[in-house]
């Protein structure tokens, strides 16, 4: 199925200048000393579109004014577009602040076009745009359909339905000729493609007609997709200056989108990202920032990393005002994409058990979150220690590469005493409540001969009440001079 999704951001002038924070200010944007676009304080106080720089401060004194940044609306709209790769890696920029995405092949993945849609416009709200949005088999017709606040066509017949109500002068050829449409009467799409074409063609130009053809999906279309960079790092100017780091989370979800665009676009997972908070420039220049975040599982998902800097940023007190974002993505790596079972684990996978460890690591600090990483030693006292929990993962990799792969499916307790406890002997057996019997071969372990000799034969044992235990016998008589092997109960098992 050939379907394209066309979006109209109808506001870009204002969003550029006032990101996540335009209702929050009287926000004026001029064009030629008339106001271009306002934000929502600014209407409520009566600036309209047209009207003079002079008559907006007459009714706004404190109302802030920019004038139109062509450059940095450019900027928005491709930082919209690397987001949006996310769902498709066919992206295109169109005409009048508009983009047009080719997503046949992503209906299943995403759960149907509804649900894309919603995904799309969640996308775009997080990043701080008003969109119009719409659905059709073409993608012209879906430009026209987003341009005209038409709504979806799913199916050849309803986009001509849909198409033949719009203006005739909506499309852009057709606009210098709307005065002649109006003198003729023709005031629909339809109308106008009822017009004879050679009269048509003479008087309008065949850029009319070729716009008709393909949003009717009588001609074949050609685009030029967005291509992603080699390398990410996307910067955000804020509108203000902020001094709660908890406020600039927002700013940061709005990076964080564009970077999972730019990961999808390359098939790669982020293992680490870096945001850097700027501050004051020039006499009073302060260093930026720097929040590092190593991640225990690769993800190219931006809810994950939101929640991070959720953590990190509402503990972060700011030692100065902050003007600008910067989000970097310094290691990454190919993709895996994870394997569904057919008999889930009860208590998530693996990748959401290292989840939950990064938000304690983000809400507690590193040094606070432990854990137990195992050590190349066979010495139990010794097998493993307490490390942070993001090196953890690595340092049991590597602990497992240097054992034996037989040392590695022995059997070991839940629970390893913290210091052994010596054992009473009862009829030659070792005694713990009742007679142990031993339900093992021995385990022997002769290791540290360098520092702490151990030289034990380990031994999984039964009491009566068929609790197991993990005991070891001393091979080696004890220093008092007793020549009977002591026993000691090292472990319990679970």
């Amino acid at each position: 199925m050939r379907l394209w999704i066309g979006l109209y951001l109808p506001r870009l002038p204002l969003d550029v200048f006032s990101p996540h924070w335009s209702a929050e200010a009287a926000i004026v944007v001029l064009e030629s000393e008339r106001v271009l676009a306002a934000s929502a304080l600014a209407l409520a106080g009566g600036v309209r579109a047209g009207m003079r720089r002079g008559g907006v401060l007459m009714l706004l004194p404190a109302a802030r004014l920019h004038e139109r940044a062509p450059a940095r609306e450019a900027a928005a709209l491709q930082a919209v577009a690397m987001a949006l790769l996310q769902y498709t890696p066919q992206v295109t920029l169109a005409e009048e602040a508009s983009l047009l995405m080719d997503v046949g092949a992503s209906l299943r993945l995403f759960g149907g076009v509804r649900a894309l849609c919603r995904r799309i416009r969640a996308s775009l709200r997080a990043l701080g745009f008003v969109v119009q949005l719409s659905c059709a088999p073409t993608a012209r017709g879906a430009w026209l359909l987003a341009r005209g606040g038409a709504g979806h066509a799913l199916g050849m017949a309803s986009l001509k339905r849909r198409l033949d109500r719009l203006p005739a002068a909506l499309p852009l050829p057709a606009r210098p000729f709307a005065t002649w449409f109006d003198g003729i009467g023709c005031v629909s799409l339809g109308q106008l493609r009822r017009l004879p074409r050679p009269g048509l063609q003479r008087r309008c130009g065949a850029a009319l007609l070729a716009v008709l053809d393909a949003a009717y999906g009588m001609t074949a279309e050609l685009f030029d997709w967005i291509a992603a960079p080699t390398t990410f790092q996307a910067r955000l100017e804020l509108f203000d200056r902020v001094e709660q780091a908890d406020a600039l989370l927002a700013g940061a979800h709005s990076l964080l989108l564009q970077m999972t665009g730019w990961l999808c676009a390359h098939q790669l997972a982020v293992g680490r990202i870096v945001l850097l908070l700027e501050h004051e420039r020039g006499r009073v220049a302060r260093a930026p920032t720097v929040l590092d975040i190593i991640l225990a599982e690769p993800t190219w998902r931006d809810e994950h990393l939101v929640r991070l800097l959720r953590e990190r940023l509402g503990s972060l007190t700011l030692e100065a005002h902050v003007i600008g974002l910067v989000l970097e993505a310094p290691e990454v790596q190919a993709m895996a994409m994870p394997s569904e079972s057919l008999f889930p684990e009860p208590g998530g996978n693996e990748q959401d058990q290292w989840r939950m460890l990064e938000l304690l690591v983000a809400r507690l600090g590193p040094d606070n979150v432990l854990q137990a990483a195992p050590r190349a030693d066979y010495r139990p006292e010794l097998a493993n220690r307490w490390v942070p929990v993001r090196r953890a993962r690595g340092k049991a990799q590597q602990a497992q590469m240097q054992l034996p792969p037989d040392v590695l499916s022995l059997p070991r307790p839940a629970w390893l005493l913290a210091k052994p406890v010596a054992l009473l002997m009862r009829d030659h057996r070792p005694f713990y409540g009742s007679p142990l019997r031993m339900a093992s071969t021995p385990e022997r372990i002769e290791a540290g001969w360098w520092s702490q000799a151990q030289t034990r034969d380990y031994f999984i044992a039964q009491g009566q009440d068929h609790a197991h235990y993990w005991v070891y016998r001393e091979r080696i008589a004890g220093a008092d001079g007793d020549s009977a092997p002591r026993w000691f109960l090292h472990g319990l098992f679970g």
